[in-house]
């Protein structure tokens, strides 16, 4: 693994580098110095013939500064309009940092709906990749001035699992507040020395919630979405390094050959690009329930969703949603399906010659086509 590591990241040209506040911000808001040195390496890694997309936090914190502490920041409009002040403040810092190095970059805010649709999809790949081939940096946020629960990300770690799909990725960073992830939940073992592990080989066998504790104090992420963001990106193909960003040249360093953080191995069969896209765009609008042969031709046999394995259908979606598929309340997939939630609760249980008489001969023969369908989802 370490030799792999290494080569992974001599070789690694598109990375997507995510800081969240908890490293960008400390009392007295935004961290000069963080910034300072977080552009300095980026710069270094630019002129090294890479190309870095940054996604970026701050925004709210640059917000409540500016506006100091006798105001009172309540609610989603509060922390809405927080972003709206420190939005501008921040992208400011990062221009006149950046500008330093001979380096201009590019304000990108998205909102989850900016990329449901295939064609604005492939509009914002088209134009990251011709910010980059300028040699620009990205500097990419979500809209929290406008965006609202139907159409947040959940948090930046998620934004930046996506955007390794959008900018062709093949090394994801994460700088976090802590050392890197820790072998187990300090907050279930708190008075243990617990160590770092430096590798995960395999993400997907991890018991994420039994492993994470909370969320930062100043974030909305935590360790927990960091895991998450890198297990799919592992689906992509994509390794994650999980490093302290409050350290001088941590990436930088890391590059170099220190051993710091925690590397996350990628799968050995990566998932296709559109099927990242299909299952990741969009939250699961219903469930699917499925027994046993269905399961086992699902998982083990590379077959598609027939009727006659469902056992039970939650949610009032249409069809083309995008649902879950659960085998003894455990989330095994995600797809979409070609039923609504009404036309399935009709045909569950039955086989194609009964689902013919209910619906008529005008059906498909799939609930889910093996295309359209994601074994082991983050969701």
């Amino acid at each position: 693994m370490e030799h792999a590591k290494h080569t992974a990241l001599q070789k690694a040209k598109n990375i997507i580098i995510k800081v969240g506040s908890a490293v960008l911000t400390d009392e007295n808001g935004l961290s000069y110095p963080v910034l300072e040195n977080l552009v300095s390496q980026i710069a270094a890694l630019q002129k090294q013939g890479r190309h870095v997309c940054l996604v970026s936090s701050g925004a709210v914190a640059a917000g409540k500064k500016a506006l100091g502490t006798g105001i009172k920041i309540e609610g989603l409009a509060g922390k809405q309009g927080a972003a709206a002040i420190g939005q501008g403040r921040l992208m400011r810092e990062y221009e006149d940092l950046f500008l330093k190095h001979g380096l201009l970059c590019a304000q990108i805010l998205l909102t989850r709906d900016d990329l449901r649709s295939r064609e604005r999809f492939l509009n914002a790949k088209n134009t990251f990749r011709q910010l980059m081939q300028w040699n620009t940096v990205p500097i990419v946020n979500e809209n929290d001035t406008v965006v609202i629960h139907e159409l947040k990300f959940g948090d930046n770690d998620a934004l930046a699992s996506l955007l390794c799909n959008i900018v062709e990725a093949d090394l994801s960073i994460n700088l976090t507040s802590t050392k890197g992830v820790l072998a187990k939940n300090p907050l279930k073992h708190p008075d243990e020395q617990i160590p770092i592990m430096e590798f995960v080989e395999n993400i997907q066998e991890l018991n994420l919630d039994e492993l994470c504790g909370g969320k930062t104090s100043v974030g909305t992420g935590g360790m927990y979405s960091k895991l998450l963001s890198a297990r799919r990106s592992a689906q992509l193909g994509v390794p994650t390094l999980i490093i302290p960003g409050k350290e001088p040249d941590i990436i930088l360093r890391a590059f170099a050959g220190e051993k710091i953080g925690t590397w996350i191995c990628h799968t050995s069969e990566p998932v296709s690009r559109r099927k990242y896209w299909l299952a990741y765009q969009s939250d699961a609008q219903g469930i699917i329930a499925v027994d046993e042969g269905a399961y086992i031709a699902l998982n083990e046999n590379g077959k598609s969703l027939l009727p006659g394995g469902i056992t039970r259908v939650e949610g009032n979606f249409g069809a083309g949603a995008l649902v879950a598929v659960m085998h003894q309340d455990k989330k095994i997939a995600v797809g979409l399906s070609n039923y609504s939630a009404a036309d399935l609760r009709k045909i569950q249980g039955l086989s194609r010659i009964e689902v013919a008489a209910v619906l008529g001969n005008a059906h498909y023969p799939e609930v889910i086509h093996r295309d359209n369908l994601l074994l082991h989802a983050a969701i």
